[in-house]
């Protein structure tokens, strides 16, 4: 069976895109360092402009590196010359977009910028160009031929802008080292936000909502517990309030198999000595994954005295989006 047209086309297409994107690697220079020195010593922020596509692709290059430990925002350079130019300090680096490296609206701002003592890093197909040779780094995307037949529709050099934008990212994200936290602080509303930030402490019931019995209570008095407190599961403890175990669901399958008798038996016959606890510091992303690896559905948090402080079970960890 022949390919349709429509697959064809985006065959080529994807064929021309990634044949930019690999040509991109032979062009890194000396000019990639020093736009990553460039940005790296730079005090202020590191504002993005750029016209049409180009500047879309911008606005997506400073939003990834404002999440990876750059700051960094998109200034549009038409408004940037009725006004917007106040944004920009010579305490900022510049990056500015255009596959020609004439378009008027950028270069008009470069004598400004030169003015303000502003270090101009350029991503341009045309290292003859005027922006080009204005930039005190000049990263060359090498794009000869667009994806679009017609050569008029910015596709394979947007691909290739874009993808520059990322390597710069990547590169100055390793070098600062910076981390699955710090990411995580940029993006406290996402699942990864909750995933990387949300600790135990955030989530556990505490005080009177922790199920608890004293050692030595009955069976019936614990599964009353349990019921109430609506967690499967109630801490055994001391009088003076010590964990000394947990009894769960599982316990009381195991306990009915033997034949007891929930009015005789004592809870500390059928609980679960030694049991597993956590402290109210550590991640709940963690907490997930020892549950996950005992086979456990709920937990007791103890502070270092062993105390109960907390309880919490698999419900709570989905209801707080960590799972």
């Amino acid at each position: 069976m022949t390919q349709s047209d429509f697959i064809l086309s985006a065959k080529r297409t994807i064929s021309l895109e990634a044949e930019a994107v690999s040509d991109l690697i032979p062009h890194l220079d000396q000019n990639f360092d020093r736009a990553c020195e460039l940005i790296l010593k730079c005090p202020g922020r590191v504002i993005i402009t750029g016209m049409g596509k180009s500047g879309h692709i911008g606005c997506k290059i400073a939003a990834t590196l404002a999440s990876t430990g750059t700051p960094s925002f998109f200034v549009h350079p038409g408004e940037a010359s009725h006004g917007d130019l106040g944004m920009i300090t010579n305490k900022d680096v510049v990056i500015a977009l255009s596959n020609s490296g004439e378009t008027t609206e950028v270069v008009t701002l470069i004598p400004l910028l030169k003015r303000m003592n502003t270090p101009l890093i350029s991503i341009t197909a045309n290292p003859a160009s005027t922006l080009s040779e204005a930039g005190d780094a000049n990263l060359h995307i090498g794009v000869e031929k667009e994806a679009c037949p017609l050569g008029l529709a910015p596709t394979s050099s947007t691909t290739a802008q874009l993808v520059l934008g990322d390597a710069l990212a990547i590169a100055l994200l390793e070098e600062r080292g910076f981390s699955s936290d710090d990411f995580a602080f940029s993006h406290p509303g996402g699942s990864l936000g909750r995933r990387l930030l949300l600790k135990v402490n955030d989530i556990m019931h505490t005080d009177e909502d922790i199920p608890s019995v004293l050692s030595g209570s009955s069976l019936r008095e614990a599964l009353l517990e349990v019921t109430q407190k609506r967690l499967g599961m109630t801490a055994v403890v001391s009088p003076e309030n010590k964990l000394l175990g947990i009894f769960t669901d599982g316990d009381l399958r195991r306990a009915l198999d033997q034949d007891v008798s929930p009015h005789e038996i004592t809870i500390d016959q059928v609980m679960t000595s030694n049991c597993t606890t956590v402290t109210r510091d550590i991640l709940a992303a963690e907490c997930l994954q020892i549950m996950e690896d005992k086979k456990i559905n709920a937990l007791v948090v103890t502070d270092e005295h062993n105390h109960p402080v907390g309880a919490l079970n698999m419900h709570d960890l989905l209801k707080a989006g960590v799972i």
